[in-house]
């Protein structure tokens, strides 16, 4: 199958420019001293997975326990589920760890730690409990110099559980756009999260894993000492969020949906295609940053930018595409009906949601179709 062949809208993967994401990530972690291990709630697949793992990836993140037994069904087997576990769920993680899954589980407090250690000491497992640090205000975690920290960590000391380690992701760093501001999350995010397991350790706990990261902290770490892994997940693809923080050009992004030009409001500048929001997501993370890209930019079916040209507005199935400055050739010249168009994302992960497969493109234009995971 090749392009002209693919029923659109779809979520099409540039492999050539994936690879080069793979390396370049896998090469700047191995350049600091840490393993790599993957967030892989952005492909939720297991071919873009086993490609990471074959550039040197050791175990993946994932977002959902769902997630969790889709791998480890695929064998992958060192998995570190990296969203706070509430008790209802620790008996799915359970199931997981009692098939064989070398599976670590989080948490950020007392009554969840203490929830871990009694449910396991009554049923005879032993969870891997990492302990989540909060390194810059973004979202979820203990802080650094907390006496939670240690609360939480007398409550793991059971036969149910025991401290794998301290986890932390600066989400804060895609509001960035600066190299230097950029590096100095990537360092405030080591240093913190380093801190935390040095205090772990002062008061008697053991912690082996010191696990930090996000694509923008990883692709910008001077240093990485103290650090045992860093996970990242939208490099995978990255997409016009992480274009304009900085961490990538236009044509590293590997993964966009495919179009066609359904027809035309020519007095308005408006080229209709088959994409709308249910095909690029409801994702408006550009409008914030300093490139609005709409609801994605325009490319040609080749993967070149047609510059200053986005999708504009979208209804279910319907995207509109315009330009905000003047073209000298009208709408339905340069966008004929039937020409096949490549949209990149606002957000590769919430774009990668919107379809069970994706339509892997090889540097010799062949295209092979690649099923994605679902659910929780």
């Amino acid at each position: 199958m090749n392009l002209s062949d693919i029923v659109t809208p779809a979520a099409l993967i540039d492999l050539p420019r994936m690879q080069h994401n793979i390396d370049r990530m896998q090469s700047q972690i191995n350049s600091l001293g840490a393993s790599f291990r993957p967030h892989v709630k952005t492909s939720k697949c297991i071919e873009v997975t086993q490609a990471q793992v074959a550039a040197g990836a050791q175990g993946i993140t994932v977002s959902t326990l769902k997630e969790a037994e889709q791998f480890f069904a695929a064998g992958i087997f060192d998995i570190t589920y990296a969203v706070g576990i509430v008790p209802t769920k620790l008996k799915q993680a359970h199931a997981l760890i009692a098939k064989g899954c070398d599976l670590k589980i989080l948490t950020d407090s007392v009554a969840s730690a203490t929830a871990i250690s009694e449910y396991g000491a009554a049923r005879g497992v032993s969870f891997k409990v990492l302990i989540e640090i909060d390194t810059d205000d973004h979202r979820s975690g203990i802080k650094p110099e907390s006496q939670m920290l240690l609360d939480v960590a007398a409550a793991l000391v059971t036969p149910g559980a025991s401290i794998a380690g301290v986890l932390t992701h600066a989400g804060s760093s895609y509001d960035l756009n600066t190299p230097d501001a950029l590096i100095a999350m990537a360092e405030q995010e080591r240093a913190l999260c380093v801190r935390a397991a040095n205090r772990l350790r002062e008061a008697g706990f053991s912690c082996e894993t010191v696990s930090v990261g996000s694509t923008p902290t990883a692709l910008s770490a001077i240093s990485l000492d103290g650090v045992t892994e860093v996970r990242a997940g939208v490099y995978i693809f990255f997409d016009l969020v992480m274009h304009n923080v900085g961490v990538c050009t236009m044509d590293e992004i590997a993964l966009s949906v495919l179009s066609t030009v359904i027809g035309h409001q020519e007095e308005k500048g408006w080229a209709i295609i088959d994409a709308g929001w249910m095909a690029m997501s409801r994702d408006r993370g550009t409008q914030k940053q300093t490139t609005d890209f709409g609801y994605g930019q325009v490319c040609r079916a080749d993967g070149i930018p047609i510059h200053g040209f986005f999708v504009t507005g979208a209804n279910q199935e319907h995207g509109i595409i315009s330009s905000h400055t003047p073209q000298s050739s009208s709408i339905s010249e340069m966008f004929p009906v039937g020409m096949q168009l490549r949209i990149l994302p606002n957000h590769a992960c919430a774009t990668g949601a919107q379809f069970p497969q994706y339509q892997a493109l090889d540097s010799a234009g062949d295209v092979l179709t690649w099923d994605r995971f679902y659910g929780w």
